[in-house]
Formats: structure tokens, C-alpha cells, sequence
């Protein structure tokens, strides 16, 4: 069953809430919190962040969309994921 964007959204931003957070000065996340600029997603986070989006929600992302653009944000990266999410019939 393909998941909802909102639920998609939910499960990431817990996750950059909860791995990414502690090393950085950003406390909340908005969805357009700018991740890169702000350094929340550094280039090691963001390989933990693809692993996750892999096992956890069953999407893998293809190194063409590995991308400042579509890592920008919370919003960016749901987007992501939810565009490249296998569809329901």
C-alpha cells in the first residue's frame, strides 16, 4: 500500500528530529527548514537518511536524484519520496 504524503513527511522529519538533531543548532524543524544550508544533513546524514527511506518506508532513491535540490528541505525530501513511492493500483 502506497503511504500517504503525510505520513511520509511524518517519518522522516521524526527521524532528522531524532538522529541529526543533537550535533546541530537547529532545535525545531519546519517543513522548510533549510537542511543543507543549516548543516542538518551533512553528507554522512544524508547517506543514513537514503538507508532509511530504503528499509523504512521501501523507496530507493536513485543516485541521479541525490541532489542538493531535492534534499533542500523536509518538504523537498517528502517530496522526493512520495514521487518515487511505488503507486497502488
Amino acid at each position: 500500500m502506497h503511504p500517504d504524503r503525510d505520513t511520509i513527511y511524518d517519518a522522516i522529519r521524526q527521524y532528522v528530529q531524532e538522529n541529526f538533531l543533537d550535533d546541530s543548532d537547529v532545535t525545531e524543524l519546519a517543513p522548510d527548514t533549510p537542511l543543507l544550508e543549516w548543516g542538518v544533513l551533512t553528507s554522512m546524514n544524508t547517506s543514513l537518511l537514503l538507508a532509511f527511506i530504503r528499509t523504512e518506508l521501501d523507496v530507493v532513491v536513485p543516485p541521479t536524484h541525490i541532489t542538493g535540490r531535492h534534499f533542500a528541505s523536509l518538504d523537498a525530501v517528502t517530496d522526493l519520496v512520495y514521487g518515487l513511492a511505488p503507486q497502488s493500483a
